[in-house]
């Protein structure tokens, strides 16, 4: 039986990101995401829905992602789902649901308190889908 296993999401990191470097070198970023939809009830009522989602990038992307983010920043991933599974102290089996990064987008541009200058005529430029592969001197936004 075949399978696919894709995830795309867009919404607004809920707390700043968290880098974190193995002992072998490679870097893990921890990301959360709250992901927003609004719909209309049976009796006409809008509700708001808002979903959060833990999700993990590795190696360059990781450093990119805790280098330009920070809590409240909107961002378009790409990734798979995975099921982590555990058992705690008291031996309850416990589980929980998140995505592997495998690509981004950067949404929007700078915000004014990071933006280069109030004088900057120079529109900003839209942000580049990354594949993990910006060097130093590459602004993502």
């Amino acid at each position: 039986m075949a399978s696919f296993n894709k995830v795309i999401l867009m919404g607004n990191l809920t707390r700043d990101p968290e880098l974190r470097v193995t002992n072998t070198g490679l870097s893990i970023c921890k990301l959360s995401l709250a992901v927003n939809r609004t719909y209309t009830t049976k009796d006409g009522d809008s509700k708001d829905e808002t979903t959060y989602v833990d999700i993990d990038a590795f190696g360059r992307q990781a450093e990119t992602l805790s280098k330009y983010l920070q809590k409240g920043r909107p961002i378009m991933v790409e990734g798979r789902l995975k099921l982590d599974q555990w058992e705690t102290n008291e031996g309850q089996k416990r589980s929980k649901l998140g995505v592997i990064l495998e690509n981004f987008q950067f949404i929007g541009g700078r915000d004014s308190a990071s933006s280069t200058s109030a004088t900057d005529a120079n529109p900003e430029p839209e942000a580049p889908q990354s594949n993990g592969g910006f060097e130093d001197d590459d602004v993502p936004f």
